[in-house]
């Protein structure tokens, strides 16, 4: 088997564990005082006494180690492809294990995403090697351009007339920071001759913004349900990361007209699931969750 084939096989796991994971942080996180990033050891030790929490966040880390596994062996646009595709495994989870209801649009919308972002994968030429290599230009100019998405949502949570939003909107900010992250490790997986202070950084930026989605991420969750919430984070980090393969580490788009097509409808699919996702509940007043 080919690094590719090994490094989809990763990615397909990796999904598995990601969405339980994120399952059982849901439920631990549901009891405790909300997180406060003013607070961060205090959060972390009221979070730590969950042992739902704690068993998600174990969990959790081993799919980032696998995530990262997958990431240095196939392109980045290919590994988050197989990782949406595996959402609707968010909602047989959610019902059968936890017992949470899910409606009929967040079941359409996990299909949706996880359908449009499959197709990438099965449009996408094919690929050898890893796709890792990348100038710093580009991989500057794109994780500069998620930071300024994520600086805006954070501003906007805090206006009066997004009360009714917050949750999602931390949910797409949280979204916003894994993908940050992802594409930082993806390009440091193929960071030959960089100096021991460039790595130093990169690596430094990699741990701050992880830690900050953390947060970020279990802020939404305290605030949302388990589908809109976690379905909202992986269709905005899964296709964040995507376009940043394309953009950044040139994944190759399909070389026909009708592979574009197909591809253009795939992403259409995708904004579609993002605005399924949200409840119906979402429609009535929501208390306000800080994160500091």
């Amino acid at each position: 088997m080919s690094s590719v084939g090994i490094g989809i096989g990763l990615a397909l796991v990796a999904a598995l564990a990601t969405n339980l994971a994120a399952l059982l942080k849901h439920r631990g996180c549901q009891g405790v005082a909300p997180v406060r990033i003013r607070e961060p050891l205090q959060s972390a030790r009221g979070l730590a006494r969950s042992p739902w929490f704690a068993a998600g966040w174990g969990l959790a880390a081993v799919a980032w180690m696998i995530h990262v596994a997958a990431l240095s062996l196939a392109p980045l646009s290919l590994v988050q492809a197989v990782l949406a595709g595996g959402a609707v495994t968010l909602a047989v989870m959610s019902q059968r294990l936890f017992g949470n209801p899910v409606e009929r649009r967040q079941w359409l919308a996990l299909i949706l995403g996880g359908t449009g972002l499959g197709l990438l994968a099965l449009t996408l030429p094919q690929f050898q090697g890893s796709h890792s290599g990348t100038d710093a230009a580009p991989i500057l100019a794109f994780e500069g351009g998620l930071v300024l998405l994520a600086a805006t949502l954070a501003l906007g949570r805090r206006m009066p007339r997004f009360e009714r939003w917050h949750g999602i909107l931390l949910a797409t900010l949280a979204g916003l920071l894994f993908a940050f992250a992802g594409v930082a490790i993806k390009g440091l997986t193929g960071a030959e001759g960089a100096t021991t202070a460039t790595l130093v950084a990169w690596v430094g930026a990699i741990v701050a913004c992880g830690a900050l989605a953390q947060y970020t991420a279990v802020a939404a969750l305290q605030h949302g349900d388990a589908i809109e919430t976690i379905g909202l984070m992986g269709v905005v980090a899964n296709a964040a990361q995507i376009t940043g393969g394309v953009v950044v580490f040139g994944d190759p788009l399909s070389p026909d007209p009708a592979g574009l097509v197909v591809q253009g409808c795939a992403f259409a699919m995708v904004c579609c699931s993002a605005l399924l996702l949200p409840s119906r509940g979402r429609l009535a007043p929501q208390p306000r969750l800080s994160l500091g």
